[in-house]
């Protein structure tokens, strides 16, 4: 098992001590969060985590010189030429120098570089797959997919010495995102500190453990007061321990970055691995998967939803369907009025095309200002509350609120979806389930701390690595939001968007 914080290696009270815990029914919970493991889960999870392992990053000695971070100004790339030029249906192969900011070349690897391949008057971007070589050079490799012109772009995302820093917050500092509960009794109202995992010596605990999916859940117990008069769930804030100036999201120039690329000749190359899609024309475009269709009118959308039901399942970056929807068919009747904006729950139905849609925030650690406890519902169990069958589309998106905890967090609460998912698809074949993957966002230097590029990337190749094989499709906002021209952004922009409901609208009337 990882690394963790000493204070996460903590014995709970004993169940059988009603002030510690009104889930005494919960069997033999004797280590906190992820120490805790089902035997399946126990014999997965670090062959999957061992899978997605990144690269050994530069320790910080003391003292530690800044001129020895990887500069992305002092950094470059080249194109490597080709006898002939470049067609479609080749491939394109960059070479990048990373160097610190004495200038000198870098000897080791464990930065987070990105790249993409790009014709904005074309409407047209592809990301490339880049490697770590492990001595200060990476590759990037692109398919030629248009005809014209291309722009290569290369950005440094994260430095290794800043992803030394993140691994080190990840270990020491898990609860840094901390969460609050009001309990209340008549007019007497407490507010106690909540998280995956608390220590018992500080005060009792009360056990919010889900029974079904053993994801764990914990408050202290406030005084005065019993466990069961939880009222709200309140993100409280963020403990911030660390102010180091992070070197993150720079562009790394090149003499030359732009290639014409001729007609398509010959016999064309695929490559292994590659990327999902690419954009043409402003438009989504598979890679060997499904053709994605655009709906532009709100009455061919009525037509490919009628007599469906439509559930939204996740963090707010699902929400965001369920706003387009709305706003894109005036037939849709919502009843949100009395919901919190950001949580829901989000009720939309149009009678007359017998269409239905939905949504709803997943359960803790969910960063919403505050929720009911009434209104707090871990995915899997709503997944087991669906009849489910043809008419049945289910969208999933949780990955964001997870980033400060450690890997094992998330793994366990996506294993859990994913059983559920099975148990669905088992029982009502034909139910159509869709897995949107994380994406960049636009980043400050707190927000590096929390929700990083590079732990949206780990959570990332984990969820990928779950739901690989599973009957499930994932939908790749990570793919999709690097190749636009638009910048980053936690919550993509209503054009992204958009082609991301042409995604599942596509899969829901493939026809």
């Amino acid at each position: 098992m990882r690394a963790c914080v000493s204070a996460c290696f903590t014995t709970l009270p004993n169940p059988e001590n009603s002030n510690a815990s009104i889930r005494s029914t919960w069997p033999d919970v004797q280590q906190c969060s992820y120490l805790y493991l089902s035997p399946k889960n126990a014999n997965e999870e670090p062959r999957l985590l061992d899978s997605i392992t990144w690269p050994d990053t530069t320790p910080l000695s003391k003292p530690f010189s800044l001129n020895l971070v990887t500069s992305g100004a002092k950094s470059s790339f080249t194109i490597v030429p080709r006898s002939g030029g470049w067609r479609v249906g080749d491939e394109l192969t960059v070479r990048i120098q990373l160097r610190d900011y004495n200038g000198n070349p870098k000897k080791s690897g464990g930065d987070f570089l990105i790249s993409r391949l790009h014709n904005r008057e074309l409407g047209a971007g592809v990301v490339g797959q880049v490697q770590d070589h492990l001595n200060g050079t990476f590759t990037a490799v692109f398919p030629l997919l248009w005809n014209g012109k291309a722009d290569v772009e290369v950005m440094l995302v994260q430095t290794s010495e800043s992803i030394t820093v993140l691994k080190r917050l990840t270990e020491e500092q898990p609860d840094r995102i901390f969460f609050s509960s009001d309990f209340r009794f008549g007019n007497i109202i407490k507010q106690s500190i909540c998280n995956v995992c608390l220590d018992p010596d500080r005060a009792p605990l009360c056990n919010f453990t889900d029974l079904n999916t053993g994801e764990q859940w914990f408050c202290y117990k406030p005084s005065g007061l019993d466990c069961n008069t939880r009222v709200s769930h309140i993100k409280g804030g963020f403990n911030q321990k660390i102010s180091r100036g992070i070197n993150m999201k720079v562009p790394i120039k090149a003499m030359e970055n732009s290639i014409s690329i001729l007609p398509h000749a010959g016999e064309t190359k695929k490559m292994k691995p590659g990327p999902s899609g690419y954009y043409y024309g402003h438009q989504w475009r598979p890679i060997g998967g499904p053709t994605v269709h655009q709906f532009n009118d709100a009455a061919v959308i009525t037509a490919c939803l009628k007599g469906k039901q439509l559930y939204l399942f996740g963090d707010s970056t699902i929400r965001q369907f369920y706003q387009h929807i709305t706003k894109t068919l005036p037939n849709l009747l919502t009843f949100d009025k009395h919901s919190s904006p950001q949580s829901g729950p989000f009720f939309a139905v149009d009678h007359t095309n017998d269409i239905m849609v939905t949504y709803r925030c997943h359960a803790p650690p969910i960063r919403f200002s505050k929720v009911p406890v009434s209104q707090l519902r871990y995915v899997a169990n709503e997944l087991d509350g669906l009849t489910g069958g043809p008419n049945t589309v289910v969208v999933i998106g949780v990955w964001s609120h997870f980033s400060t905890f450690p890997l094992e967090v998330y793994y366990q609460r996506l294993m859990t979806i994913h059983r559920a998912v099975q148990r669905l698809q088992n029982r009502a074949p034909g139910t159509k389930v869709i897995i949107r993957t994380a994406n960049m966002k636009d980043l400050t230097l707190s927000e590096s701390l929390t929700n990083s590029d590079w732990y949206s990337l780990q959570r990332d190749k984990v969820l990928r690595a779950v739901f690989k094989d599973s009957g499930v499709l994932l939908l790749d906002a990570w793919e999709m939001g690097q190749a636009h021209y638009l910048p980053h952004s936690l919550h993509p922009q209503p054009e992204i968007i958009k082609l991301m409901f042409d995604i599942i609208l596509s899969n829901t009337c493939p026809k």
